[in-house]
């Protein structure tokens, strides 16, 4: 059984080397130049040395065995469990009597068993631990997308009224839209109905948030608290059906009535000699010069 794969392997030999002469270097001079105030140069740099491999070595230490801190993060729930059963299992074994181990023992698994609200919880925290493993195979088997094969961080699980609700950071080579587009596979490797992701911080987008589903909380039946106060055996009581209107119902409302002052006509004016001017045409009705 492979418990870090190859690709993986070699990709951290390799930057636990430049890891070890990168710190090394850095530390080294800085070392080397601090002390060459106190001391010949010559010293100095050989005190730089002196600190500056060692500290190299811890950086190549922490990047080299990184994977293997991964991988027991991934089984941290499951490693502290078994100790603490395992750990209480030698307190009662060895300080107890086997009659009252095994009435201990009974009370312990049968009322999880036996309480439906405590079995509910315990199953419902042992699925959050089953899909933290899922997500990790999905990751390794068809999302991993950068060179080195790193999977992303998968941090905790809790469960929710419909499945488990996952919190991710990914690594460099993943964003958000490489892992919609596969939420089908996500939701058969996880064995739940539908999968959901999104972004869990507005200001980084590595950090996101599964949800699978495995049930639907709405199509539940819920009983109404009216059941107890109508009586069935009522008659029904026949109402007219209200007219709907058809056309908007609004009152008449009077317009004012204008009234326009009379027109004065003014006296024909003579002409020089004496005599009228012909008579004009009648004025326009539409003229409205005279009012202006």
């Amino acid at each position: 059984m492979t418990v870090i794969e190859a690709k993986v392997h070699r990709s951290s030999a390799r930057n636990a080397r430049l890891a070890f002469v990168v710190t090394a270097v850095i530390v080294g001079l800085l070392s080397a130049v601090v002390a060459a105030s106190y001391m010949h140069p010559i010293l100095a740099l050989f005190v730089g040395v002196l600190i500056g491999v060692p500290l190299g070595g811890l950086a190549w230490m922490l990047v080299r065995v990184w994977p293997v801190l991964r991988l027991l993060w991934w089984w941290t729930p499951e490693i502290g469990l078994t100790t603490v059963f395992s750990v209480c299992w030698v307190q009662l074994a060895n300080h107890t009597p086997a009659p009252v181990t095994l009435v201990v023992v009974a009370l312990v698994v049968g009322v999880p068993a036996a309480v439906p609200v405590a079995r509910r919880t315990v199953v419902a925290w042992t699925w959050c631990l089953v899909v933290r493993h899922r997500l990790r195979v999905c990751f390794a088997q068809f999302i991993v997308a950068n060179q080195s094969g790193s999977l992303p961080l998968i941090l905790w699980a809790r469960p929710t009224p419909v499945g488990e609700r996952v919190w991710v950071y990914l690594r460099p080579g993943l964003s958000l839209a490489d892992l919609e587009g596969r939420l089908d596979k996500i939701a058969v490797t996880c064995h739940a109905s539908t999968a959901l992701v999104e972004r869990a911080s507005d200001g980084n987008a590595a950090y996101l948030r599964f949800d699978i589903k495995r049930r639907e909380v709405l199509t539940a039946m819920v009983g109404s608290p009216l059941v107890d106060v109508i009586n069935p055996d009522t008659p029904a009581t026949e109402r007219t059906p209200a007219p709907v209107p058809t056309a908007l119902d609004l009152p008449d409302v009077d317009a004012p009535t204008v009234i326009l002052p009379a027109q004065t006509r003014k006296p024909a004016a003579t002409s020089a000699n004496g005599s009228k001017p012909a008579a004009s045409s009648p004025p326009d009705v539409n003229d409205m010069s005279d009012w202006i």
